[in-house]
């Protein structure tokens, strides 16, 4: 069996990375899946559905703004990888699943450290349906944590923009100060470094 794993959220300005480890069955209704940035957000959803109900194995992983930045995007983004997979085969041995996982290939130049073969792949995310699977589910996973954190901190608008350095999210940092998600390793642009 083969392992997909992916990532969402390595460009934003606030909130988590996360991560997404996925195994398929040769039986999977292949055609759903795409890279989830070129998904609708109607059809990203459709596929998480069928994803969750007929994967092998899936789990999720995360790492916090704090994480972020005490060891850097790209480390904590490779450490949301090692938590999804892990996630991945408790959910696996909960319900008596038995996973015989033989390699793993991640989106990417690096991979993380996880104990079976990994291979790095530049644009698996539209090459390889796992690891489609994999961006699918962290995609659409971080999307509804953002929107979590529209709920409780109004004044940010995190349920439109995700986090993201749009106009919109630099204006109300200015406005309000960073959030208590703030990544404060990340500068939003000459008027307002968070790191200082």
């Amino acid at each position: 069996m083969r392992c997909g794993l992916d990532e969402a959220g390595r460009g934003p300005l606030a909130g988590p990375v996360c991560a997404a480890s996925v195994i398929l069955s040769k039986d999977f209704p292949f055609e759903i899946l795409k890279d989830s940035k070129k998904l609708s957000e109607k059809n990203r959803e459709a596929a998480r559905i069928i994803i969750c109900e007929r994967a092998v194995a899936w789990g999720i992983g995360w790492a916090s703004a704090a994480e972020i930045d005490a060891i850097n995007i790209l480390k904590a983004s490779l450490l949301a990888m090692e938590r999804a997979y892990a996630a991945m085969l408790e959910a696996a041995q909960r319900s008596g699943v038995a996973l015989e996982c033989s390699e793993a290939i991640v989106d990417g130049l690096y991979t993380p450290n996880i104990p079976i073969p990994c291979t790095p792949m530049v644009k698996a995310d539209a090459l390889i349906p796992e690891v489609m699977a994999a961006s699918i589910l962290a995609k659409t996973a971080r999307d509804r944590m953002m929107e979590r954190y529209g709920w409780i901190y109004p004044e940010y608008g995190f349920e439109q923009h995700k986090g993201y350095p749009t106009r919109l999210h630099r204006e109300r940092i200015l406005q309000y100060g960073p959030s208590p998600i703030q990544r404060y390793s990340f500068s939003i642009g000459p008027e307002l470094d968070l790191g200082n």
